[in-house]
């Protein structure tokens, strides 16, 4: 086969691999943009078939997510003084007015807590671990290992009531505390593993260089070794943070109040007649935000992470 066929060959080929992509990514795609127009549409707009693609854009639904509305009488509405606000002019026309706040902040600031709070915990005591397994010799590390990650292998539901039932006991049910130490515990297994990996790619000869310099084992961890794992602790904290930051089913059984976050709660956006389908969709598009910047900031060692170590 001659040069120039192989060339066109690869360029075919190249252009195949791209097409792909793009195709994936607008298939992708394509949920998110609709969640995010749905947050724009009116209640007769989100629930219009055949559905509206072109329609008149409005803020309701993020009214409705951010208040509490109670429907009045024409006579009590003819009562009130004009509205002073776009927000309660709007509602006002929907015969409504504004009964207060919605409990939608509280819940956003809990995932925030939670998420976090959890994540940063994951990975610190995931990246200890990870390094004292890649490090030291540790009698019967296979299966320590085996045994931390078959933690993550159990469906969370299969557990659920067990950890209703200490949480009852303990005192952490309802409780942001009681939320971070269980996704901290879930999310550990993956952290250790993942980081594992990355530090087994690290040399040990750095350290050992190091510590002849005159470095602690504390000080060449935290000033060789750390700067080195950065892309794999990035990567590590990433997929700990989606799983905090979604997780649905212990977030519904063990919360109600005080430490609910977003995810039980958006679904109960309650509106005429049914699920108010904007006030979902501007929930869902706020939720996705977080997440979406968390990528953004850590993209370039999330792409090095992933590809740590493939390429020798």
């Amino acid at each position: 086969m001659s040069t120039s066929t192989m060339h066109v060959k690869t360029n075919v080929i190249t252009w195949l691999a791209g097409i792909c992509v793009v195709g994936y990514a607008i298939v992708s795609l394509i949920p998110l943009l609709w969640i995010l127009a749905t947050g724009f549409k009116s209640p007769t707009d989100s629930i219009a078939y055949p559905p509206k693609v072109v329609f008149k854009p409005t803020m309701e639904g993020y009214i409705n997510l951010f208040t509490s509305r109670t429907r009045q009488t024409p006579e009590y509405m003819a009562t009130l003084p004009e509205p002073t606000t776009w927000y309660d002019k709007l509602v006002r026309s929907r015969n409504m007015v504004i009964a207060g706040p919605s409990r939608f902040i509280e819940r956003y600031a809990n995932s925030l807590i939670i998420g976090f709070s959890s994540t940063f915990l994951a990975v610190f005591i995931g990246t200890l671990a990870a390094y004292a397994f890649s490090r030291f010799k540790i009698p019967g590390e296979n299966d320590l290992l085996f045994f931390i990650l078959s933690t993550r292998m159990m469906p969370p539901i299969a557990v659920a009531i067990p950890i209703f039932l200490m949480f009852r006991k303990l005192g952490l049910n309802d409780t942001h505390t009681g939320m971070i130490l269980l996704y901290t515990a879930v999310n550990v297994s993956l952290a250790v593993w993942l980081l594992k990996g990355f530090m087994d790619e690290i040399p040990k000869e750095y350290e050992d260089a190091a510590m002849i310099d005159g470095y602690t084992r504390i000080q060449a961890f935290r000033k060789v070794v750390l700067p080195q794992a950065m892309t794999g602790i990035a990567a590590t904290a990433i997929f700990c943070l989606i799983f905090s930051w979604n997780e649905y089913a212990f977030a519904l059984l063990l919360t109600s109040g005080n430490a609910q976050t977003a995810p039980p709660f958006i679904p109960t956006i309650i509106g005429e007649g049914g699920l108010d389908w904007p006030a979902v969709g501007a929930g869902t598009t706020l939720f996705l935000l977080p997440i979406v910047i968390f990528t953004i900031v850590l993209r370039k060692n999330l792409l090095r992470g992933i590809t740590f170590g493939a390429v020798r």
